[in-house]
């Protein structure tokens, strides 16, 4: 009766949590009751395992310090049938230090870092393709234009300078034989009879004086000479003062005349001038369109008529045209006449006429282009021009290709013209004006 009662009290204990600890005896009820147990608490979805909770156990949680039973070993004949190996019901708890050495190291939380946008790859400029260096070899080699004008007087050069070289090799004295000798040389250079007759009469006035001891001081007497003469009638033309400036181009066929009407509009509109071209050649057959190219090719106005039409009428509208218009400078060009030809020569005056009467005072220049190859030709040119058409300058072109630029020495002295211009090339740039030093220097250099 004692020990039904002490079992009934230690049931009771167990079912409240209460009672102190005995070790299980492994006898054979008890192996019996663990056996109905593990049976009724295995879990065939769960694969462990574990012990049916009792009320009294759900409700109140057990008190601390009192350990858990330890749990009841599964026999050997229900492991081998189990998929999954026995474990215990509640595994013994790892320490703290075993759990914080299996779990990952984590790293202490930081911001995260604004990633940066991406920059942007520079597309390099594209690198141009160097110039020819043939090209960059002609800019740098591209002469200056006393180079040019030397180049264009070496064949006037040989004549008059080598020539003299030739006449005074060996001669220790200037004489009066010597000097006879070299106006022929300037004869046939083309300087003229006139001026050559009176370049002598001086060298023979400074022999007389000693001032001619050798050769070498012959070449310079005779070049401080020639200077002097061409700086006596040297006059720059200035297009200034009358709006519209009107300039006259006359000459005979083949000198050159639409070609350096095309190179001075060049000139004044590259000065900022605004530019008027008359096409008066009326006769000519495709005068007025190779004007009219020049005209497209420099910017300039032009103002033309059909072929054989009028050329007063031309320059009649163009003069209407010039003072509308508010230009600084109108270029008529004439047709080619001879000198020899009166009838054309007539006409010369009756566009004179036609221009004076709408533009007062106008022309203010009058034009004369002569071809330097003519040689002593170009004289009877520029003798009746200036009789007829009042020339007031000259222009002298196609000096690079000529061995008798002394006209251009004979042309200023013997009718006291200036020399406005000189043609050494085909450019635009080989018109400049004339510039007597630069000349002579470029002769006897």
């Amino acid at each position: 009766m004692a020990e039904e009662n002490k079992g009934f009290f230690k049931g009771f204990l167990k079912k409240l949590g209460i009672g102190v600890e005995e070790t299980p005896q492994k006898d054979e009820a008890d192996s019996a009751a663990a056996d109905e147990g593990s049976q009724a608490c295995y879990s065939p979805e769960t694969q462990l395992p574990t012990e049916a909770p009792t009320p009294a156990e759900s409700a109140t949680p057990a008190p601390t310090g009192i350990p858990t039973p330890a749990p009841t070993e599964i026999p050997t004949e229900r492991k081998a049938a189990s998929p999954a190996p026995a474990q215990a019901t509640n595994p013994a708890p790892q320490s703290q230090a075993s759990v914080q050495s299996q779990a990952p190291a984590r790293a202490p939380w930081a911001a995260p870092v604004p990633t940066p946008p991406p920059v942007p790859t520079p597309v390099p400029a594209p690198t141009p393709a160097p110039a020819p260096q043939v090209a960059a070899a002609e800019e740098q080699a591209k002469p200056s234009f006393f180079e040019r004008l030397k180049r264009s007087l070496s064949k006037t050069h040989e004549s008059i300078v080598g020539r003299m070289d030739t006449l005074l090799l060996g001669k220790k004295q200037i004489d009066i034989d010597t000097l006879e000798e070299l106006e022929e040389i300037l004869i046939t250079a083309d300087l003229g009879v006139n001026t050559t007759v009176d370049l002598i009469k001086t060298l023979e006035q400074r022999l007389k004086r000693d001032e001619l001891q050798d050769g070498a001081a012959l070449k310079k007497a005779l070049k401080e000479e020639i200077k002097l003469r061409l700086l006596a009638n040297a006059a720059p033309l200035v297009v200034s003062g009358k709006t519209p400036f009107v300039i006259l181009v006359i000459g005979v066929n083949g000198v050159g005349k639409t070609t350096t009407i095309g190179k001075l509009a060049a000139k004044y509109a590259g000065e900022g001038k605004k530019v008027l071209l008359a096409a008066g050649d009326t006769f000519r057959a495709a005068a007025a369109e190779q004007l009219e190219l020049w005209s497209q090719r420099v910017g300039a106005d032009i103002v033309r008529h059909k072929e054989g039409a009028d050329p007063s009428a031309v320059v009649f509208d163009a003069c209407k045209a010039a003072i509308g218009r508010a230009c600084d400078v109108l270029i008529i060009d004439t047709a080619g006449r001879m000198h020899t030809k009166v009838n054309l020569m007539e006409e010369m005056k009756k566009i004179r006429r036609v221009i004076a009467r709408e533009i007062p005072d106008a022309p203010h220049e009058t034009l004369l282009v002569l071809d330097a190859a003519t040689g002593q030709n170009a004289l009877s040119q520029a003798k009746l021009f200036k009789e007829a058409a009042f020339v007031t300058g000259v222009v002298l072109t196609k000096l690079d290709g000529s061995a008798k630029g002394g006209i251009v020495v004979a042309v200023s002295q013997e009718f006291a013209l200036p020399i406005r211009f000189i043609g050494v090339g085909e450019s635009v740039e080989d018109l400049r004006e004339f510039d007597p030093g630069q000349f002579v220097d470029a002769l006897f250099q």
